[in-house]
């Protein structure tokens, strides 16, 4: 039970604090949701059904980009902080300009479906779901931008909570009555969607009042389009290892790569909340040239990251049984070096920091575009030598190299800008990374000798109980970042 001293104490919290709390609580959910449907949806359909499954969201994640030029993203919400005069006018727009552009891609697709068709292999039915998905995703991020923008977080945290538990059980009961199991899937969510987010289309043109503005489609257009390599090349690095699988080698083996990297992504969550917490504050401390002081919030963060996916590695049989039957039991290889890489996805957030504050969106792009580039060459070359485990182990290669342009390009950065002190000591980030690393391939290296391994989450559980007050104290500070900086 909630005393009254802790609801008043919640109630004193800032609404900034309040908000930001209930999106990660939503976003915890959101996640679990999805991880507890999975084992279901892997018993449902076949390792090769799960495959064709991944693939399809591989290419939703692509197409997505050209299609809404993710519009929904940076540009939105600088558009409602600079345009919050006239926010809703903005708002009403930007979903019109997306409408404009879903609808006339949707065109271009039905004049040349068997060609998309064959290139993306895919059917009819499951591009125009995929088409549905990308509008009704939009019209619904850009209804949750202004929520969040706005702090008005309770509405946004029923409708995603109520999606979130819609998707899986209307896409159990569509496929239970399927023969095509994998269209039934992308027809369960592309529904789900459409009868959940569309709404919001409506009420944000009717608070706006204009489908079209071209000073403020001008403004996305302008901000958007030079960033497209940058978002298609993050979502190359994501999505082309399992799409390079299904064509290289096959459906089944694209199904367990697709679990295996489902389940290291969930730590990902982990990566989105703390970031979440320190990029204001990050922010503030390079405002005021005080980059010196992020340090030591960020050593211990990459080192709580560093032991979440430890801790993932480690019972990483133990998630793959509980995820799927044993026709996935190989996927607990490629789970160690994609952990790794989620490691590596939260450090290089931390470098490019400097890049996006001083707006050197150039060298973001050299980055994203080089890591996608080396992603599909190494794909191409040790998928064909190595086999689809080898695609874990080039996705952390890739993040690796990717981390270390970001580190580099902050060095620059901070060197043009009046020759500040470079914020972190490579050696203790170069210590943090090594020894994660060495720990992550060790911890595999127990997976078929149980005892050895079990010994190890003894010693772990030991540590921690030992530790309990610093592990606490760890994150209070974290948390505390959230306070301090509506004073700084």
């Amino acid at each position: 039970m909630i005393n009254n001293a802790s609801l008043s104490k919640y109630k004193s919290l800032p609404v900034q604090v309040r908000a930001s709390l209930w999106f990660l609580i939503c976003s915890f959910l959101q996640k679990g949701i999805s991880v507890i449907a999975t084992p279901i949806f892997t018993r449902l359909l076949s390792t090769a059904e799960y495959g064709q499954y991944g693939a399809f969201d591989s290419w939703l994640q692509i197409i997505t980009i050209f299609v809404s030029l993710q519009l929904y993203s940076g540009v939105y919400t600088q558009g409602l902080v600079k345009f919050s005069d006239d926010r809703h006018c903005f708002s009403s727009s930007i979903q019109g300009l997306t409408f404009v552009l879903a609808t006339s891609w949707t065109i271009v697709y039905l004049l040349f479906r068997s060609y998309w068709n064959d290139l993306f292999s895919l059917t009819t039915v499951q591009m125009l779901a995929m088409l549905v998905m990308i509008w009704s995703t939009s019209v619904f991020n850009l209804w949750a931008g202004e929520q969040r923008v706005e702090y008005k977080y309770r509405t946004l945290v029923i409708v995603t909570l109520a999606v979130s538990v819609a998707k899986p059980a209307v896409g159990i009961v569509f496929i239970k009555c399927a023969t095509d199991k994998v269209t039934a899937r992308i027809l369960g969510l592309a529904l789900v969607e459409l009868i959940g987010y569309s709404f919001f289309f409506f009420l944000q043109m009717k608070r706006g009042k204009h489908f079209y503005s071209i000073k403020y489609w001008k403004h996305a257009l302008l901000f958007n389009i030079p960033l497209i390599p940058h978002y298609l090349s993050q979502t190359v690095l994501n999505s082309a290892d399992r799409i390079m699988i299904k064509n290289m080698i096959g459906d089944s083996e694209a199904g367990i790569y697709s679990l295996a990297y489902s389940i290291s992504l969930i730590m990902t969550l982990f990566n989105t909340s703390l970031m979440q917490t320190i990029s204001p504050w990050m922010y503030q401390r390079i405002k005021d040239k005080n980059e010196r002081s992020i340090a030591p919030v960020a050593y211990i963060t990459l080192i709580v990251i560093a032991s979440v996916n430890l801790i993932l590695i480690l019972f990483a049989p133990e998630a793959v049984a509980i995820f799927a039957p044993k026709e996935y039991r190989n996927a607990i290889w490629i789970i160690p070096p994609v952990a790794m890489s989620v490691f590596f996805m939260y450090s290089y957030d931390l470098f490019a920091k400097f890049a996006f504050y001083y707006e050197k969106t150039k060298l973001i792009m050299i980055a994203s575009v080089f890591g996608a580039i080396l992603n599909i060459i190494l794909n191409y070359i040790f998928i064909h030598m190595f086999g689809y485990i080898a695609a874990g182990y080039t996705t952390l290669a890739c993040y690796i190299v990717y981390a270390v342009l970001h580190y580099v390009f902050m060095v620059k950065v901070c060197y043009e800008q009046g020759g500040i002190k470079q914020p972190y000591e490579t050696k203790i980030i170069l210590a943090i990374s090594f020894a994660f690393v060495i720990a992550g391939f060790l911890l595999m290296m127990t997976y078929n000798n149980p005892y050895l391994r079990y010994g190890f989450v003894g010693i772990v559980l030991l540590v921690v109980i030992i530790k309990r007050k610093k592990i606490v104290s760890i994150f209070k500070r974290i948390i505390d970042l959230k306070s301090k900086k509506k004073t700084e």
